[in-house]
């Protein structure tokens, strides 16, 4: 009978150390995440990833010996890739320093290419990481937060150009017509007063990579040793923000040549861009806008339509480099409310969403390197060696581009069903007869593809 207080007690103190433990759980980790399916028909063949879901532009014209054109194919899927898991970590601090962090994945990689058609998928996808990174704030204790403060982020994240993403359901998110990428980076936000932040970045380069001689690669800023910088200041009140700035990227595209010679020796390749971008965004009510403009020098490592080629090929083996120039545009218009009844677990919502996007490629800075000084510079040796050195991604004949995309989406609690309509016309040029600056500007031709998308989305 003595010792029930003592069991009473020992089980009164073990409830509460559990109890405890769940609250220290809520109130620092916070999982989050979605279950997200397309289903999607395209009119003709594109250039697209992440199993045919991330959509980039229309494949040009290929006509067979009767005149037909090949990739006027129409395709069917139905695939959930891009289901994701994340978790935050929020509410640390030491002295006048708080801590957070995030990390997040989701289904991409593992898939095979396999059999002899344009989509040739197969397998399960793998789980992939897109974020993870760890954040360290200081607040001013005499101005406080709003007016002075300084985050840093350490980790993978979105790069500070891609950040502002338009408002639509598709994957690429307005890609390529905006940046769209997560990379490696040390970013330092420094808040100026109460209207003005003041962004710095250091970044390099692991899923989202440059082009080169090689192909697709980090190597080139891994030889480098050079980071990729960005500088960018943002004035922000209510529903306004403005955002501008500029991105900085040197990479080595050759460690290694041979000269005249014919010794292979080492060089120092190297290829410095610059690409400054607008952003602007407004929000009052149910309606809101966004838009985006970027100048782009290259800008491949970004999944957007650009890239670089030889200008110069020297007798110590070396090679002189000059990138693209590429005007990117989007805006994005947005405009909803509540629907229907509401109730407070069950809140509805219809949104029409509206983007469009042009792109015109204005070809390479200067001159490509010419092996036969005629000014057409994809030429083939006798032997049907390719004398073109020009490494852009996707459609190097590419002259100009634009999508118009308009978007209905219904959200009812956390589950949200989208229909998206998405037209993307490309003006190609004559296939393999580029002129000096590496711009197709003959037999000019529209080619469209017409994309039909329904999603269905359980946040949670």
């Amino acid at each position: 009978m003595f010792l029930m207080p003592a069991y009473a007690a020992q089980d009164s103190t073990k409830v509460a150390k559990k109890e405890a433990v769940k609250s220290h759980l809520k109130q620092h980790f916070k999982p989050y995440g979605f279950i997200r399916n397309y289903f999607t028909f395209d009119s003709r063949e594109s250039m697209s990833g992440t199993g045919d879901m991330y959509n980039y532009q229309p494949k040009d014209v290929s006509p067979n010996a009767y005149g037909d054109d090949l990739n006027a194919i129409s395709t069917f899927r139905f695939l959930s890739l891009t289901t994701r898991v994340g978790l935050n970590i929020v509410g640390y601090q030491w002295r006048g320093t708080e801590f957070g962090a995030k990390i997040e994945a989701d289904f991409y990689a593992g898939l095979d290419k396999v059999g002899s058609g344009t989509h040739k998928l197969t397998g399960t996808a793998q789980l992939r990481l897109r974020q993870a990174y760890l954040t360290l704030g200081w607040d001013s204790l005499k101005m406080g937060k709003d007016f002075a403060r300084v985050d840093l982020t350490i980790g993978q994240t979105w790069h500070p150009m891609a950040a502002d993403l338009c408002d639509v359901i598709a994957l690429n998110s307005g890609a390529p017509f905006g940046p769209f990428n997560r990379s490696p980076q040390v970013k330092m936000d420094a808040r100026l007063g109460k209207f003005v932040t003041l962004t710095a970045a250091g970044l390099w380069q692991m899923q989202y990579i440059s082009q080169g001689p090689d192909g697709a690669s980090a190597e080139y800023i891994a030889y480098s040793k050079t980071p990729e910088a960005y500088l960018g200041l943002s004035v922000h009140d209510k529903g306004v923000l403005f955002r501008v700035g500029a991105d900085v990227l040197s990479i080595s595209p050759r460690h290694l040549g041979t000269d005249a010679g014919g010794v292979k020796v080492r060089v120092n390749d190297r290829i410095t861009t610059a690409s400054p971008f607008l952003y602007l965004q407004y929000k009052k009510g149910e309606f809101s806008v966004k838009a985006k403009t970027i100048f782009a020098e290259a800008g491949e490592h970004m999944n957007m339509n650009g890239g670089y080629g030889v200008k110069k090929v020297n007798a110590d083996g070396s090679w002189e480099y000059t990138p693209t120039r590429t005007s990117s545009s989007w805006i994005s218009l947005v405009y909803g409310g509540k629907v229907g009844k509401q109730e407070d677990k069950h809140p509805q919502k219809l949104q029409g969403i509206l983007f469009g996007g042009y792109i015109h490629n204005f070809g390479t800075k200067e001159a490509l390197y010419d092996p036969n000084g005629d000014g057409i510079i994809d030429e083939k040796t006798a032997d049907g060696k390719s004398l073109l050195y020009y490494y852009y991604p996707r459609g190097n004949n590419m002259n100009q581009m634009w999508r118009l995309s308009p978007t209905l989406l219904y959200t009812v609690g956390k589950f949200q069903l989208g229909l998206e309509y998405e037209i993307t016309s490309v003006q190609y040029g004559k296939s393999g007869i580029l002129n000096a600056h590496g711009l197709a500007d003959t037999d000019l031709h529209w080619v469209t593809n017409h994309r039909l998308q329904l999603m269905t989305k359980y946040n949670f």
